[in-house]
């Protein structure tokens, strides 16, 4: 193990914490600089644009860390221009002569839940200037930063790499559908419809409690699902972050496997999934079991994440936006032969065997990135 010399974060780089700008200064049409508020606009490297303000008050220059400091905490980006960043960003800049810019990323990325740990708030997590610059940190000569950095940079390409093959493979159900069936939102092959409650139950799940994190409810042996698991998933669910006990599962809903999950609340409504084994739900998740005889899952799951954008674009603009299971049954779909639909879901399953493989490589990579990023700070690089 290497010993370097640590150095507080705010010894080696400059540290400017976002502000907002007056509200009317705010514009979609490209007046002024980019304005980045927080982790909502970051991308995997570089954040985009969607806002701009003509009379910014902070702003970062172009290769500055953006630094999410506002719940939530942790996530990076690099600035690409001049911009102005509000409250819920902070400017890095590392000092040319001390610090390789991306040897400070890396590290950020390393301690991220260390970071985490330093905010403060009842409502929301925040961490403040003084926080970010008593970062303690490794701080070993420019040539073994640039070694270090051009080792991890390697391995996050790998990565990289992989997350694109995989979006091209989750790509080729969509175009299949498609090829298929047409546009299931316009039915554009004039296909017979039917409302979705006349060829699926249509239930919403149930966890009474309140309040809702009650301890005594939970650590069971029963798989019990929120909206972010959903989210999690893939569209295929099989992994899970809580699980109920004998009191929690009387007071929830049970779906079986094979039902298809949406999340009917907050920014992941129309997030849906197939269950790979029985769960139990909450009440902000509506379960949707096909008719045998009617149709699939593979083929309905498929129609409802086409729906997602308007799901989406006709939710109450809230935190707490939500789609009721009324609106879900008064869907009316197009339901296409059954023969039709089995074709469909067999060339599927072949996709997802693809997409399991996929997976299993995904997480072999992540293992080896987040083995270096430990090592590097450790200096056993």
């Amino acid at each position: 193990m290497k010993r370097w010399e640590r150095k507080k974060l705010g010894e080696i780089a400059a540290v400017q914490m976002g502000q907002s700008p007056p509200g009317e200064t705010y514009n979609s049409d490209g007046v002024g600089l980019p304005f980045f508020q927080g982790k909502a606009e970051f991308g995997e490297e570089h954040p985009t644009r969607v806002k701009w303000c003509s009379q910014p008050s902070r702003v970062a220059e172009a290769g500055d860390i953006l630094l999410s400091v506002r719940a939530p905490v942790g996530p990076t980006n690099f600035a690409t221009e001049r911009c102005c960043i509000g409250r819920g960003l902070a400017a890095i800049r590392g000092k040319p002569k001390n610090c390789n810019q991306r040897y400070i990323r890396y590290y950020l990325k390393r301690f991220e839940s260390d970071i985490v740990a330093r905010g403060v708030g009842s409502t929301f997590t925040a961490i403040n200037r003084n926080d970010i610059e008593r970062l303690e940190l490794p701080v070993p000569p420019m040539p073994e930063q640039e070694r270090i950095v051009k080792l991890l940079d390697e391995a996050d390409e790998l990565r990289k790499l992989r997350a694109q093959a995989d979006r091209r493979t989750a790509d080729l159900i969509p175009a299949l559908f498609y090829e298929m069936f047409g546009n299931p939102v316009s039915n554009s092959l004039r296909l017979p419809s039917a409302r979705l409650e006349d060829i699926a139950s249509v239930e919403r799940g149930r966890f009474s409690p309140r309040p809702r994190n009650d301890p005594s409810y939970y650590g069971g042996e029963y798989p019990f699902i929120q909206t972010g698991d959903i989210a999690d998933s893939g569209g295929f669910l099989t992994r899970w972050k809580q699980t109920l006990n004998e009191r929690g599962r009387c007071v929830s809903k049970e779906f079986p496997l094979g039902t298809i999950v949406i999340a009917i609340v907050g920014a992941t409504i129309g997030q849906t999934a197939i269950l790979g084994q029985p769960v139990y739900a909450t009440d902000s998740v509506v379960g949707i079991q096909p008719k045998p005889h009617r149709a699939l899952p593979e083929y309905v799951i498929v129609v409802l994440q086409r729906w997602r954008p308007i799901f989406l674009a006709q939710a109450p603009e809230t935190a707490r936006a939500n789609l009721n299971a009324a609106t879900l049954k008064a869907l009316e779909i197009p339901v296409p032969p059954l023969p039709l639909q089995e074709e469909f879901a067999a060339r599927v399953s072949d996709i997802r065997a693809v997409q399991a493989e996929q997976a299993a490589s995904r997480r072999r990579l992540e293992d080896l990135f987040q083995s270096m990023l430990h090592r590097a700070f450790q200096g056993e690089l």
